[in-house]
């Protein structure tokens, strides 16, 4: 789909009025300058039972002044309760309504709003972002049919400085663009998405400018990557180590912000075998590399002025005669030796070693992480809130508060020696689950957090229950979300660009 900005009006042409809780048309814009027309139009929101209510939509169409009419009316709720990203969410949620017409090209008008923080320049903004965002379907495995010939094509927003609008739409349309990539990554099936072809794909951002660098297995020994290397010894398909570094503000000294993925292309549970109901879609796993990808991309296609690197650990976690074993001792590139007692706590070791390296290699002193870690940060937190665990009181109080603006939630948990003495090992250095039950995201982050260093701002966001979803959300549809992109751009955007 293509948003566009204009200042004439296209036919159809559909113009948005936002009404609050209290019945009243918050618009400086009049529906008509008739007012039996008027009374008419607002007469039949009362008969469809509008009462808007946040997020309700009415669509009327009607003859006024000798031409005919389209208005939208959305339901706002309290309008000071509003922030940016409830217009975007307004904007997907009228984007299915609006492909039910069968349009090629609609245009939009919108007016301005009192009692509102958000600005009109914004407003219509978001809603052409929120638009864009839900348009998103992945069908690239589906025989082609006419149905796509009938499909809405353009959106257009009739707004009195075109120009000005679509150089501010650029970075809406960038980070849209980085949600596009994690999503398209996310729902490719894995005899398609291998470590190797998740590196292929990452090499599609040298295009812009991003430096990427692969590491096979060979590399990654020679690092003493066994942490890492173990949990992919049982597949035929290679593990990868990725790396991508944007350079956006060179004459800065500053070390660069380091963000890791964890990129397990499919996990079986290896000999800690899944239960084949819902196996497939561990797919999914590899959420987190989708997210450092889609973030790498939006910051690089809105040319932001950061420096960031990312590291991607990319395994198959599969069951064969050289599959990892349960009792298995492995060592990690940092060293520490780790006892392997459920292969199907895997993402642990990849992200063990992808850590380490990130410090190693890149000297970074603030890094965050992104893991499908644990189930059992959806038993805590369902499927509206990713789990936040750090070391840093400041990194997470940022992440928090880009997670309100955008919408996409993190909720800290603790860290504290009482969970990291459970996982003190008898024959080697730490393993990989306590096996006492209880607290099992928080000993995976405490897992994690005896790879990071001490002079090192730490942050681990487990996404298990936000990544990858079985119902439509106000910006995507079913399946892949993206969730976090949007979050950690708008928090590189506030804290490592803005002064």
């Amino acid at each position: 789909m293509i948003v566009n900005f204009i200042n004439k009006k296209v036919s159809p042409n559909f113009k948005i009025f936002f009404i609050n809780k209290d019945k009243k048309n918050l618009n400086y814009h009049n529906i008509s300058s008739n007012s039996e027309i008027k009374k008419n139009v607002l007469n039949s929101l009362s008969k469809r039972n509008f009462k808007g209510s946040l997020g309700q939509i009415c669509h009327i169409d009607t003859i006024t002044d000798n031409e005919p009419q389209n208005f939208i009316f959305i339901g706002i709720g309290d309008e000071s309760k509003l922030g940016s990203f409830n217009f975007e969410y307004f904007g997907g949620l009228l984007q299915p309504y609006l492909e039910t017409l069968q349009y090629k090209e609609i245009s939009f008008e919108v007016g301005g709003l009192k009692k509102v923080k958000v600005s009109n320049e914004n407003i219509i903004l978001n809603l052409a972002s929120g638009i864009y965002l839900k348009s998103y379907s992945f069908k690239k495995y589906k025989k082609k049919d006419d149905e796509n010939n009938k499909k809405l094509s353009r959106v257009s927003f009739v707004v009195s400085n075109p120009v000005k609008f679509k150089k501010l739409f650029v970075n809406f349309q960038a980070v849209a663009d980085g949600v596009f990539f994690s999503r398209d990554l996310l729902h490719e099936p894995p005899n398609v998405l291998n470590p190797v072809n998740l590196a292929s794909r990452a090499k599609e951002l040298t295009k812009l400018n991003v430096k990427v660098n692969i590491l096979d297995e060979k590399k990654m020994k020679k690092l003493g990557m066994g942490a890492l290397l173990g949990v992919g010894m049982g597949s035929a398909n290679p593990s990868r180590l990725i790396t991508l570094e944007w350079n956006g503000n060179p004459s800065s000294k500053s070390p660069p912000i380091g963000l890791v993925g964890k990129g397990v292309t499919f996990d079986t549970g290896g000999y800690s075998l899944k239960p084949s109901s819902g196996m497939e879609e561990m797919k999914m796993d590899m959420g987190g590399s989708a997210l450092v990808l889609g973030v790498m991309k939006a910051i690089a296609l809105r040319k932001s002025k950061s420096n960031v690197v990312g590291v991607i650990g990319s395994v198959e976690n599969m069951v064969s005669s050289n599959a990892q074993r349960p009792s298995d001792i492995v060592k990690s590139m940092s060293g520490q030796t780790i006892e392997v007692l459920n292969t199907d706590a895997e993402g642990r070791l990849v992200l063990a070693d992808a850590l380490w390296y990130c410090q190693e290699k890149y000297n970074v002193k603030k890094m965050i992480n992104f893991a499908t870690l644990t189930g059992a940060i959806i038993v805590a937190l369902g499927n509206f809130y990713a789990g936040l665990f750090s070391n840093s009181d400041k990194l997470s109080d940022d992440l928090t508060k880009s997670g309100k603006k955008t919408d996409e939630k993190v909720w800290r948990f603790p860290l504290g020696k009482e969970y990291d003495e459970l996982l003190n090992c008898d024959i080697a250095d730490v393993k990989n689950i306590t096996g006492t039950g209880g607290a099992g995201s928080i000993t995976a982050a405490q897992f994690l957090k005896r790879f990071v260093k001490k002079d090192v701002e730490w942050a681990h966001l487990d996404i298990a229950g936000v990544t990858w979803l079985d119902k439509d959300q106000p910006l995507s549809r079913k399946g892949g979300t993206a969730f976090g992109v949007r979050l950690i751009d708008n928090y590189i955007y506030n804290n490592h660009e803005r002064k």
